[in-house]
């Protein structure tokens, strides 16, 4: 086809897609698309194109992307096609796995643009396919819906959620559990080859008007599941062994979904002076206090630290929108000065505080018998040191939690964006409300001892090496830039990160017998210095994770040591940069 027919047939697809389209908003919102394009719109016509720039890929993290008309956009007509071709993949699972039964899935949504709308349809969908189907009965957290997947004994389950990313965003989440899935994923996210065998089967779909949608038959959660979820993550705190609840804590939700369990879960566990940021505490799709969800974000807990100094708080624990991940920022005693812990920080402080959680022992059917403690690849290598010190076993896995938590024996894992499951038996993914009772927990203790989590992190640092981390990230407007940037560095391997020998060089895409391939690059020097390189799975990004470790004598060191670590880091990340082209 030549560009002047793709151009005449451009406007003839967008009108046969707002024909069959279900929702009058993108119907209408289409029809103007194409009427300015059709006057010579040059950004009507990106639009336009980008729209329809072929179909929006189901992967192993489901569906992501902007709402909007067209087949590359989320909308009722995509996620009708998506639940059917689930819905299809589950029936035949079940009946493989075990015949006579019918297949079961629960349904789940968060606050933004159209999730209600999308999860409801979901449901019909799956109820007309013979599924039996239950809903959410509001927009919850997203561990919710993961305690659900396994509390009801569900083959399925479906999280309408963009989690962090921008208001114009949604997304369609899926989980497996019971008869549709191995014993080790029950529960949790899909991995290689549930994402294939579904997306085919999103891919056979016929014509929209051939997706039944049920009037009505699902099930329609009472507020008992909710209830259950929130009992179980209350009784994590271990009262008799870990009892300070002296804690003042800032609490803010992002205008998320979590903020109501998430006050509810720290009151019913000890910790109850808590003040919710009451400008981003309830729901709201436009999160109009921040430029970008994202605690990450620069800005994102502006509200929450100006809350914590007004009220000389201890701590500050933020979860993202779906209330998935946690974030914390405590005043630093070297500056005085409020700021963000680094995932990494957090990962190892709770890693700590469970090893002292299991001192007796924990439940487990490894060799060891004690327990698995597992962090993704690009996560810090302290948790490793953290574990086997104690007697621990440590597993790395690949980056998300769809792999961490399917780790045997696992009793802890994280990774280092903000991702922790302090509790794989009850929900087997990254939990922001349970990490923030242990969180709370561990800081109350701390508290108590006359310390603070800094200062915990300083007793790591003396045993296990200050361990010192640090990102880059590179958004690119077109993804063949980041193709061009992992071939560079393919074509022409650096020699040294921070005037230190490259002595292992891992092309992770080759993989191993550790880790299945994934595209990236890992270099370890010869003293210890680590970078991994690796093109983002959710967001148009290459990535870049450095790590030093500086050994520390003495307590007077420390902080001649983090000044080394920081010059350290900047020294690598002007190498990184260089290798790159930048």
């Amino acid at each position: 086809m030549t560009t002047a027919d793709a151009e005449l047939r451009l406007p003839a697809e967008a009108r046969e897609w707002a024909a069959q389209d279900p929702d009058p908003a993108t119907r209408a919102s289409l029809l103007e698309l194409v009427r300015l394009a059709d006057d010579g719109d040059p950004a009507a016509r990106q639009e336009l194109e980008d729209s329809f720039r072929g179909t929006l890929q189901f992967g192993t993290a489901g569906l992501r992307a902007a709402l909007g008309p067209g087949p590359n956009r989320m909308n009722r007509v995509v996620v009708r096609r998506a639940a059917a071709g689930l819905a299809a993949f589950l029936v035949d699972a079940v009946a493989k796995a075990a015949a006579g039964t019918r297949p079961r899935a629960v349904v789940g949504y968060d606050a933004r643009h159209n999730s209600d709308v999308f999860a409801e349809e979901t449901a019909a969908i799956f109820t007309a396919a013979g599924i039996e189907t239950f809903l959410l009965p509001a927009a919850l957290p997203t561990p919710l819906l993961a305690y659900a997947v396994r509390a009801l004994g569900c083959d399925g389950g479906v999280m309408v959620t963009a989690s962090h990313n921008p208001p114009q965003d949604n997304g369609y989440k899926v989980y497996l559990g019971r008869h549709a899935v191995a014993a080790d994923g029950d529960g949790a996210q899909i991995v290689a080859p549930y994402d294939a065998e579904i997306a085919a089967r999103i891919s056979a779909v016929g014509p929209l008007e051939s997706i039944a949608l049920a009037e009505d038959g699902w099930t329609v959660l009472d507020g008992s599941l909710a209830a259950g979820y929130e009992r179980t993550t209350a009784a994590l705190a271990m009262a008799e062994r870990f009892p300070a609840r002296d804690l003042k804590i800032v609490l803010t939700p992002l205008h998320g979904v979590g903020g109501g369990t998430a006050l509810d879960v720290l009151n019913a566990a000890g910790f109850t002076d808590v003040t919710v940021v009451a400008e981003q505490a309830e729901p709201d799709p436009d999160f109009p206090t921040v430029s970008f969800p994202n605690p990450e974000e620069p800005g994102a807990l502006d509200l929450a630290l100006e809350a914590a100094v007004r009220l000389d708080a201890d701590i500050v624990i933020a979860n993202d929108p779906d209330a998935d991940r946690a974030a914390v920022a405590a005043k630093d005693p070297d500056t005085g000065a409020w700021r963000m812990l680094r995932g990494d920080e957090v990962g190892s402080l709770l890693g700590a505080h469970m090893v002292a959680r299991l001192a007796d022992g924990a439940p487990g059917d490894e060799a060891d018998g004690r327990g698995v403690f597992a962090n993704s690849i690009v996560s810090s290598r302290l948790l490793a040191r953290i574990a086997n010190a104690a007697g621990f076993a440590h597993q790395e896995t690949l980056t998300g939690f769809k792999w961490i938590s399917r780790v045997p024996g696992l009793v802890y894992g994280y990774e280092e964006a903000l991702g922790y499951c302090v509790a794989p038996d009850q929900v087997k993914d990254k939990d922001g409300i349970s990490a923030a009772v242990l969180i709370a927990e561990l800081a109350a203790t701390a508290k108590a001892a006359g310390k603070t989590v800094f200062d915990t992190l300083d007793e790591l640092y003396l045993q296990h090496g200050l361990h010192a981390s640090d990102q880059l990230s590179i958004r690119v407007a077109d993804l063949g830039l980041l193709d061009a940037m992992m071939n560079r560095l393919r074509v022409s391997p650096p020699e040294a990160f921070g005037q230190s020998a490259v002595e292992v060089f891992t092309d992770l895409a080759e993989g191993s017998a550790q880790l299945p391939p994934t595209e990236g690059l890992l270099y370890i020097t010869r003293n210890l210095t680590r970078v991994i390189i690796r093109p983002s799975g959710t967001e148009p990004k290459l990535k870049c994770y450095l790590e030093v470790i500086h050994q520390v004598g003495s307590a007077a060191e420390l902080p001649a040591a983090r000044q080394a670590a920081r010059a350290s880091l900047d020294e690598v990340l002007h190498d990184v940069s260089e290798a790159l082209g930048l």
